[in-house]
């Protein structure tokens, strides 16, 4: 079989005919929004060649008997607390009963949270943690406006999850909603949209999806949906290996751009049925300095090394994966703990590097000791617990210190060396 076959396979056993994708999905934007409702608000990004494919949008609602009574602005990247208030305040003032979001990660997250507070009030950090939203739904009798979310980057998956990432820029931190009352019920994604990404936000948007599906394999073992986290790793993760440096290489090569994008759709599959934690919670710490998947390709090398003892047989998966794109010519069957650990991290590092990105935090520009400490403290938070619970070797707020902090003065140094292992 075809890998994109396989990988379009598994999209359609996750979503069923309740998702829109696949090149030209565009052409079929309007009977779309016209399932959820017949009259919106389209929330827009502005990224390059946005304006015509949002004149198409515009068209096709107008055929579909669609009124389109308003248009926003977008969110700026990350998500910031004020885009989402912005966005409430102008969906508030439009009242439509269906809600376009066409965007990246960062425009969407923004309309799940500004939808939050339009349907209950209150304040946006009255929900970050896990399943908040459902339970004041329930209290209050409210419901969510229909959210037609139109992804337009390989990456976060934004219109297939439960998670929206909000960020306050005058701490530097991003915290995250999470929960199933949130995930868009009408998600759509032309993969012809991603033959604009800049080849900065295609890596970040392919080490993004890469990490969703390695944090929830990783989280996985021992628990009833492993074997489905195995199977997707082993239909997505290949596609990003073979197809990422060929479009770096060539931002034009079509099958390149589709196999990532269906990789990273993956990506959002795998965060449906588990959880991400040590690099994505570290990450979130780190968005003044870096993009998103830049901090997770950065930090998972070493995360994988600190799991290695509880992971093993997903380190062999991926250590055969990585063997079978010729990216590795290390012989991992007869490495174990953190030996094993060890070599996957430094085939991570050599992938990393191939796309030009760097593998330890002194490298990276602007970051200082107090973004360790920031990641520390937020490792800590309630808010946040949820990464913590999700780890392979489950941490508590009380063990961060002893051994968080030693993978973060690894990735700062690039030494797996002080990484120290829970006995």
């Amino acid at each position: 079989m075809d890998p994109l076959d396989k990988a379009r396979d598994l999209l359609r056993r996750f979503k069923g005919d309740a998702y829109l994708f696949g090149v030209g999905a565009l052409y079929e934007i309007g009977p779309w929004v016209r399932r959820a409702g017949n009259r919106a608000t389209l929330v827009r990004g502005t990224f390059p060649g946005s304006d015509e494919y949002v004149r198409q949008i515009r068209s096709a609602l107008v055929e579909a008997g669609v009124e389109l009574a308003a248009e926003v602005r977008g969110a700026r990247p990350n998500a910031p607390y004020e885009d989402v208030l912005r966005i409430h305040e102008e969906l508030d003032r439009a009242g439509t009963d269906v809600v376009i979001s066409f965007g990246g990660g960062s425009t969407i997250d923004a309309v799940k949270a500004a939808l939050v507070l339009g349907a209950m009030g209150g304040r946006i950090d009255d929900y970050f943690g896990t399943d908040l939203v459902t339970k004041a739904l329930e209290r209050s009798g409210a419901a969510l406006p229909a959210h037609v979310a139109i992804q337009t980057v390989a990456g976060s998956a934004a219109h297939l999850t439960k998670y929206s990432n909000v960020t306050d820029l005058s701490t530097g931190q991003k915290k995250l909603i999470v929960d199933d009352a949130i995930v868009p019920a009408h998600p759509a994604f032309d993969y012809e949209t991603t033959l604009s990404e800049p080849k900065a936000l295609t890596a970040d948007g392919a080490f993004d999806g890469m990490s969703h599906m390695l944090e929830v394999l990783y989280g996985a073992v021992g628990k009833p949906h492993c074997a489905l986290a195995a199977e997707i790793v082993e239909a997505g993760l290949p596609l990003i290996l073979e197809h990422l440096p060929r479009v770096m290489a060539d931002p034009g090569d079509r099958r390149g751009r589709e196999a990532l994008a269906l990789a990273t759709d993956l990506g959002g599959y795998a965060i449906m049925i588990g959880g991400t934690n040590g690099a994505h919670l570290t990450s979130f710490s780190l968005v003044d300095v870096l993009p998103h998947g830049r901090a997770c390709a950065l930090m998972n090398p070493y995360y994988t090394v600190f799991f290695a003892p509880a992971i093993e047989g997903p380190l062999q998966l991926i250590a055969d994966i990585w063997r079978r794109a010729g990216l590795t010519e290390t012989d991992f069957r007869a490495l174990t703990g953190r030996e094993l650990g060890v070599a996957v991290a430094e085939a991570m590092f050599a992938f990393a590097r191939r796309v030009g990105f760097p593998t330890r935090l002194q490298e990276v520009e602007g970051f200082t000791t107090a973004h360790a400490s920031r990641a520390l403290t937020a490792a800590k938070s309630p808010q946040l617990r949820m990464k913590l619970q999700n780890m392979p070797i489950p941490m508590t707020a009380e063990m961060v210190d002893d051994y968080m902090r030693p993978v973060l003065d690894a990735a700062t140094q690039g030494d797996l060396g002080l990484i120290r292992i829970v006995s």
